[in-house]
């Protein structure tokens, strides 16, 4: 019998993204496999039952997708979702590891095999899979969209019979795919665009996108390319030489993080304070705290004239993008469990077991093997 692929609909508060699209239906069906879409499960992302029933897709109630063999989420399953799953089942999403520990610990008490997307090794074969990158790219571009709204002033250039009216100036800090694409998109708009990163490495990038590279003599790339935690002294090294572009700014945007680590602070409020009046700062670090010290994740502030948003979960605000970008990447991860209609998982593979929280689970280890016992939370 042909393993089970289920697709549930997102209850998450602001989640608007499904796990698989109608166009991610091929290729989930290649691998021999039945997939169970959750009635409704797409209507938030644009994509109505009909059209994954000509897909090739089965849609049925809620809890037989929840007791598919493999149930692929956007989101960690609620409590009462993670009741329903079956005890053997396999899990795949972005399961938020670090904050979530607690929880995937108990599925996995339960027999389920839980794999969070955001642990991808950051190798060349990998980035297909990679939903960090893909919904980045979207709250990138989607926050120098919100910067340019929120302004009470223009963008470009502009030369008027009465004058000249001056490019705004935009500083984003953070050049990862969401700070790059940031500073392509405002580029784009016509604004001049600083950037800034710990890591140096990414000078040449601000440059390929159109922005103005802002150089530090600090350099904290980690492995993988990610960037580590500054030491005291080059925080505040980093907050001297930042301040005087952040108060010259019309518009900041904050894209950093460090994975596992509450946001940075680079934006304290005493800095706010020196902001010019109808500057706008969009935080994107808003999931792990902010970027900015006045920042109050999921809303707004208006710090005596600087409006602060920090918005939450900014790729479901773009739910058909960025649910057909983030179902190519469960589906070709997808590829690497399920084999000829069945669960057939390549421990040896290093995306599989990098993905794996906790490790390979005991039932599948080899006779008089130890399964593995590493932990992500």
């Amino acid at each position: 019998m042909a393993v089970t692929i289920g697709i549930p609909r997102e209850i998450e508060e602001r989640e608007t993204r499904v796990a698989a699209v109608p166009a991610a239906m091929p290729k989930l069906l290649a691998l021999g496999a039945e997939v169970l879409v959750e009635e409704g499960a797409g209507l938030a992302s644009h994509a109505d039952d009909d059209a994954y029933r000509e897909a090739g897709a089965r849609v049925v109630p809620r809890d037989e997708a929840l007791d598919a063999d493999l149930v692929a989420k956007v989101a960690m399953p609620t409590e009462d979702e993670a009741g329903r799953l079956r005890h053997d089942a396999v899990l795949v999403g972005m399961l938020a590891p670090y904050r979530n520990g607690e929880r995937l610990e108990v599925l996995r008490a339960r027999g389920v095999t839980p794999f969070s997307l955001e642990l991808l090794p950051r190798i060349t074969r990998a980035q297909p899979m990679d939903v960090l990158s893909s919904q980045a790219a979207i709250s990138g571009q989607k926050a120098a969209l919100m910067a340019a709204c929120a302004l009470g002033r223009l963008l470009p250039m502009i030369t008027t019979a009465v004058g000249t009216v001056r490019p705004a100036k935009v500083v984003v800090l953070g050049a990862g795919v969401a700070g790059l694409q940031a500073i392509a998109t405002a580029h784009r708009l016509g604004a001049v665009v600083e950037a800034y990163d710990v890591r140096r490495a990414t000078k040449e990038q601000v440059q390929s996108v159109g922005g103005r590279f802002i150089d530090l003599p600090i350099d904290a790339e980690a492995a993988g390319g990610y960037a580590r935690e500054l030491s005291d002294e080059e925080r505040r090294v980093q907050e001297e030489a930042l301040a005087g572009h952040i108060v010259a700014a019309d518009a900041v945007i904050t894209t950093a993080a460090v994975p596992g680590k509450p946001a940075p602070k680079l934006i304290p409020t005493a800095l706010v304070d020196r902001m010019k009046r109808g500057a706008v700062i969009i935080d994107l670090a808003a999931e792990g705290g902010g970027n900015c010290e006045a920042s109050r994740p999921g809303g707004s502030v208006d710090h005596d004239g600087v409006t602060i948003f920090a918005p939450l979960n900014v790729p479901a605000l773009l739910p058909e993008q960025a649910s057909d970008m983030y179902a190519r990447n469960v589906a070709n991860f997808l590829a690497l469990l399920v084999r000829d209609g069945e669960l057939q998982p390549d421990w040896d593979d290093e995306i599989v077991a990098a993905t794996a929280v906790g490790g390979r689970p005991a039932s599948s280890a080899p006779e008089g093997s130890p399964a593995g016992d590493a932990e992500a939370s």
